[in-house]
């Protein structure tokens, strides 16, 4: 029921009409934590009359509690970007609130749940003593290879703490070759900042198709976020440089494999001949499974199969 009612908001057909299904619908929508998005676009289309007031009413509620969330998240990630700024720390916000205001056309039209900045991995030192000075909490940043690690600041009557990842890099640097520098180079200032930068229209794709990998679409947040991008950006985006600069950072089988897993699943973008989209080749998830955690058909094993083994280029 999801799949085809997001299929209808991107391809502007006609939405269900029984109030049954929009109490399924909600079941789908709490589950992947997708209001905002689908109040949005439904805001967005001119169609929340289209929809039942109860359900409008739903996700309007849902979207009013992420906007005072996430305008607290901005007003601390302003607070640590100013101060990188001062000491002239090269920084681009990735994903969160920015990338909802840029993509999504509002900051309560995406929720996200921390902070997520990319530095230079020279400057990690700089960055570990200005957080730790704000009262953050260093957290164990993985395995050696790993390209991120993570503080939290616990505030006082909250049992949830606000969290920042750090990141050097997007990928675990033994699993490809990509050029972070290349992303810099391309970056540009925000507003009245020198240092605080972001992504050109072509990386920010490539980011989150990356990104999208790295959980397998696990969530429908993953496929609304690459159709999004796609939709907002139309004819900004070059699949030939994208694929170009995928395979020179060997990361090309995993760039394919995500945008034809989401080409499958909506239908809705339309990818140039490299892809070779069967259209009719199956289904990644069974719709009416979609929120089953317990559920394991042979295709979802052999999907993640593929996903462990044969979606990485040659390794380094």
């Amino acid at each position: 029921m999801i799949i085809h009612f997001l299929q209808s908001l991107f391809n502007q057909t006609k939405l269900p009409e029984k109030e049954s299904d929009y109490q399924n619908l909600i079941e789908d929508i709490h589950h992947f934590s997708i209001e905002p998005q689908v109040y949005h676009l439904l805001k967005q289309h001119d169609r929340l009359n289209e929809t039942p007031a109860f359900f409008t009413d739903y996700l309007k509620k849902a979207t009013d509690q992420i906007l005072l969330q996430n305008l607290f998240i901005k007003v601390q990630m302003e607070k640590i970007l100013k101060l990188f700024e001062t000491q002239k720390i090269d920084t681009i916000p990735l994903k969160g609130v920015y990338f909802a205001e840029k993509y999504f056309g509002h900051i309560a039209a995406r929720s996200t749940s921390d902070i997520d900045l990319l530095i230079h991995q020279k400057d990690r030192q700089t960055v570990d003593g200005i957080l730790r000075n704000r009262g953050f909490i260093y957290e164990d940043e993985g395995p050696k290879d790993h390209f991120h690690c993570s503080y939290r600041l616990d505030f006082l009557g909250s049992s949830i703490p606000l969290r920042v990842e750090i990141h050097w890099n997007l990928l675990k640097e033994n699993t490809s070759e990509l050029d972070i520098i290349e992303f810099w180079n391309d970056a540009v200032p925000i507003m009245a900042y020198q240092h605080i930068k972001e992504l050109s229209h072509q990386h920010a794709f490539y980011m989150i198709v990356l990104h999208a990998w790295r959980h397998n679409l696990d969530s429908l947040r993953h496929f609304i976020d690459v159709i999004q991008t796609v939709s907002i950006l139309e004819n900004k985006i070059c699949f030939e440089s994208l694929f170009n600069q995928a395979k020179k950072d060997k990361t090309l089988k995993r760039v394919q494999r995500t945008l034809k897993i989401v080409y499958r699943v909506f239908g809705e973008i339309k990818y140039p001949e490299q892809l070779s989209i069967q259209k009719n080749y199956g289904k990644w998830w069974e719709y009416e499974k979609i929120r089953d955690r317990e559920y394991r058909s042979l295709r979802v094993y052999l999907d993640f199969v593929d996903y462990l083994l044969f979606s990485v280029d040659n390794r380094i």
